[in-house]
């Protein structure tokens, strides 16, 4: 008996060994595109490195901002999900690197004075250009502001500017900045801004010592060069011969 008890059991053994084991299909996969439609520069890489804690198979391109998946179709929806979720203003990857800028306000006039006081070094060229290229003579620096900035995140400060208007009070300026995302191009690092708006608000006499304040300013966006100094551009209004000029200088802290 106990012979015929091994017998059986190595022939079911043998069979089993005989069977071919079960095989698993994996489960089909597509080639899906998700576009992404705030994020770019480094935010976009971002994304895309938070995207490789799914193990698929993808490729990202920055300037067509897009994303092509293979992967299962239920990966592809958690991915596509996750892109929805961080492709925002304020999101995880839309903040990132620490922005240093310097606003300078620039006064100008037509008629050149004597006895001003000297422009700083770094503002020679630029004062160079103005000339140049408008019809103010005169330039001289009326504030010096410096802001730290945030990729990504939105920035607004108001704050009193030197010197009291004609007729009592003093002048403001109230500045909302929007980073939108740090990138690198062959000439070097560009700051996108999806918009810079600075108001000024400026005492303007109606009678002795009585005023009202003229609101006057100037929005902006666009792609700025790191170490450069740029013109954001003119503010006028005020009087015939004379202008405001914003000049701006960036640095992206790593």
């Amino acid at each position: 008996m106990r012979t015929i008890m091994t017998i059986l059991l190595a022939a079911t053994l043998l069979q089993a060994q005989d069977k071919p084991a079960e095989i698993v299909k994996p489960e089909p996969r597509e080639a899906v595109i998700i576009p992404v439609k705030t994020l770019t520069g480094d935010s976009f890489d971002r994304l895309v490195r938070l995207l490789g804690v799914f193990g698929a198979q993808m490729s990202a391109d920055k300037n067509l901002r897009t994303i092509l998946v293979y992967a299962p179709k239920d990966v592809v929806e958690q991915m596509r999900k996750v892109i929805n979720e961080l492709d925002r203003p304020g999101s995880e990857a839309a903040i990132g690197r620490n922005i240093d800028m310097t606003m300078t306000f620039l006064k100008c006039s037509i008629k050149p004075t004597a006895g001003g006081p000297a422009l700083p070094a770094d503002l020679e060229s630029v004062a160079k250009q103005l000339r140049a290229a408008t019809q103010y003579k005169n330039i001289e620096v009326w504030d010096v502001l410096p802001l730290r900035l945030q990729e990504g995140k939105d920035t607004e400060q108001s704050l009193r500017l030197p010197g009291a208007g004609s007729g009592g009070g003093f002048p403001r300026v109230n500045i909302r900045i929007v980073p939108e995302s740090v990138s690198r191009k062959d000439q070097g690092r560009f700051v996108r801004f999806s918009q810079v708006r600075i108001g000024f608000a400026l005492p303007m006499p109606t009678g002795p010592n009585q005023f009202q304040f003229m609101d006057l300013g100037l929005t902006t966006a666009g792609d700025f060069m790191e170490g450069q100094k740029t013109v954001l551009g003119k503010v006028s209004g005020m009087e015939e011969d004379s202008a405001i000029f914003v000049v701006i200088a960036l640095k992206v802290l790593d």
